[in-house]
């Protein structure tokens, strides 16, 4: 490759360099973003709390847009972090947690509890086998089965000694009613919702007040199945009249969380959370589930879902590690530009090093070629001539139509004159040889 070329070569690998710093700064200097987020099937609760996270993402972050994505089931929406098809996807935290998930914000916390019938003897897990549990009817039943597997083998009870069936409101009633069921499994909020319907359904079924059996070692159970946490429900939570629990009682819950993966911008993670907990009062308008959503500890040491390092440095800074967070990456696009220009104005001087070398070398031999045509013979002077020819079509093609600096037309034309001269001395002492044209060789 010549001079010129590797110098326009440069030139154009600098300039293009310089461009995509500036544009990659312009792209990562903000929240910039289409997030795929899953969501359940259409009039689920996760569906409607991602449609309103959607629309106040919108007005909050313009740059930042929420691409739904439908998926079958809970472990299915874990996969898809897993998988990389979605970027932001609703779990809960015993179904499958993505190994790569890390904790946005937690959008509910579930109790989980055995609803008993009034002075029931049952005081313990173990105390099922051998009973028949009911468990309501629905998109989770199958879940909340497995959930009641986990449980009953953790207090070794074998889950084939334990029958379950899967009902609706009234055939609970009915079933509470006839004695059919020894306890209720209910998985839902302390509210509106499953442990509420169940309490109900035992309520109506045996005419008395039901109780929540209680877990007594709630604590040791959450460090061998993090996915778990201990919970206390206070008096009266489930129901104020009478009071449902009678007391404060210790049960296990599972979490909803908004969960991404750990490769995403800190930046991104950050700009998520925070709309989520500055806007959940416009939130809650669009839907009452988003009451619930609280913001993960920054200091939990769960093993599984930990919270993603962007909204942990949102959390414990405040707004100002938001601002602070939209500068590093200013900040670090701005070196990128300015390393990138180093390397190309170092290329740069490189190139036109070699040209200001080839170019002196040429000289040189043009030099060269002046002195030898005022002794040459005819054949020799010939031969220089090529040469000279040679040289000028180098040069010619080195300037690449920019022209010749002045050095190089003044080598070229002593050279010139000098196998001129010659030749017409040898032709009048009757040498015989070609004469050489006398066009001007100044390069323009």
């Amino acid at each position: 490759m010549t001079g010129s070329r590797m110098m326009r070569f440069a030139l154009w690998a600098g300039a293009l360099l310089v461009i995509g710093a500036v544009a990659a700064a312009i792209h990562y200097g903000a929240p910039h973003a289409t997030l795929r987020v899953t969501t359940g099937a259409f009039g689920t609760d996760a569906q409607r709390l991602i449609g309103a996270l959607i629309t106040e993402v919108a007005q909050d972050h313009p740059r930042v847009k929420l691409q739904p994505v439908q998926v079958d089931d809970l472990a299915a929406s874990s996969r898809a972090i897993e998988s990389g098809t979605a970027d932001l996807a609703i779990i809960r935290s015993d179904v499958s947690p993505p190994t790569n998930g890390q904790t946005i914000a937690i959008l509910r916390r579930d109790v989980v509890a055995f609803v008993l019938p009034p002075k029931s003897a049952i005081d313990s897990i173990g105390m099922l086998s051998g009973k028949t549990i009911a468990i309501p009817q629905g998109r989770l039943q199958d879940v909340n089965a497995a959930l009641l597997d986990l449980i009953l083998s953790y207090y070794d009870v074998a889950p084939r000694e334990v029958k379950r069936v899967f009902l609706s409101p009234d055939e609970m009633v009915a079933a509470v009613h006839q004695r059919h069921v020894a306890a209720i499994l209910a998985v839902g909020p302390v509210g509106p919702g499953e442990v509420v319907g169940a309490v109900a359904a035992m309520a109506k079924g045996t005419g008395g007040t039901p109780t929540i059996l209680a877990f007594s070692d709630a604590d040791a159970f959450n460090r061998r199945f993090p996915a778990f946490e201990s919970y206390d429900v206070p008096e009266g939570a489930v129901r104020s009249r009478p009071a449902t629990p009678d007391d404060t009682v210790t049960t296990l819950a599972v979490t909803y969380r908004l969960v991404a993966p750990d490769l995403m911008l800190d930046l991104v993670a950050g700009a998520i959370g925070r709309t989520l907990f500055t806007s959940k009062t416009k939130l809650v308008a669009l839907t009452p589930l988003a009451s619930q959503i609280e913001a993960p500890d920054p200091d939990a040491k769960n093993p599984i879902l930990p919270i993603h390092p962007g909204v942990a440095n949102y959390l414990s800074n405040g707004e100002q590690s938001f601002f602070d967070e939209l500068h590093s990456y200013f900040y670090l696009a701005a070196a990128a530009i300015s390393i990138l220009g180093s390397v190309a104005t170092i290329v740069l001087g490189r190139a036109k090093t070699g040209r200001m070398r080839q170019e002196q070398k040429r000289i040189g031999q043009l030099i060269q070629i002046a002195d030898q045509a005022q002794k040459a013979d005819t054949e020799m002077l010939e031969a220089l001539d090529r040469s000279l020819h040679q040289l000028v079509g180098d040069a010619l093609a080195s300037a690449g139509g920019s022209g010749a600096d002045s050095s190089m037309t003044l080598a070229i034309n002593h050279a010139r004159y000098s196998v001129t001269a010659r030749r017409a001395l040898l032709s009048s002492q009757g040498a015989q040889g070609t004469a050489l044209s006398p066009t001007s060789v100044a390069l323009k």
